[in-house]
């Protein structure tokens, strides 16, 4: 048993019995072991979520990271895009990616935001936006799967519309990204005197 092991197998036991039930004894039993041989790779179930939220979002992690030649306005959509599906593979998976610090990536970070500040968002707006985007999406996604949780019990009068989790996001992810778009000078304005 190694690490990597015992992630796998508490992301598998995630998506099987959600956030509130994974426990380090359920983790054991499913790996053969006794519980304490799980602190040799985890000294606290908090270093486990982190490691797991860490694990989760490498689909994210390793998407193509944006060429100089780049639309930002386009990356800065699909990369949303990218982390509000990432989250969406795992259930539970906003709850599990909230809080985490992303230290395994912060190189991944730096050049999104140099990326940004290259193609002419200014500094200060490129931090709040990726900022907004992100805690943005993270909320988008738990309201889904909390939704996906319960379920439909018809209390609501007809005249109530369904959401539709994906249409909300774009639209939100829209707004923000027309904030920021009010910003960043445009090409031109850049090179003008």
């Amino acid at each position: 048993m190694n690490r990597e092991t015992v992630v796998s197998e508490a992301l598998d036991l995630l998506d099987e019995v959600g956030l509130d039930t994974v426990s380090t004894r359920r983790l054991a039993k499913r790996l053969g072991v006794e519980q304490p041989s799980l602190y040799y790779h985890f000294r606290t179930k908090k270093d486990l979520l982190a490691a797991m939220a860490e694990a989760a979002m490498a689909p994210h992690a390793h998407a193509a990271l944006p060429k100089d030649e780049d639309d930002w306005r386009s990356w800065f959509l699909d990369n949303s895009r990218s982390f509000r599906r990432t989250l969406l593979m795992r259930r539970d998976g906003a709850r599990l990616h909230a809080g985490s610090t992303p230290t395994g990536d912060l190189h991944r970070i730096r050049h999104k935001m140099a990326f940004l500040l290259s193609s002419g968002v200014p500094e200060r707006q490129a931090q709040m936006a990726m900022l907004a985007a992100g805690r943005f999406t993270v909320g988008c996604v738990l309201e889904e799967q909390a939704k996906a949780e319960v379920a439909d019990n018809g209390d609501l009068p007809d005249d109530v519309p369904t959401i539709d989790y994906e249409e909300a996001f774009e639209a939100g992810l829209a707004l923000i990204l027309g904030g920021l778009e009010q910003h960043t000078a445009a090409p031109h304005a850049a090179t003008s005197p």
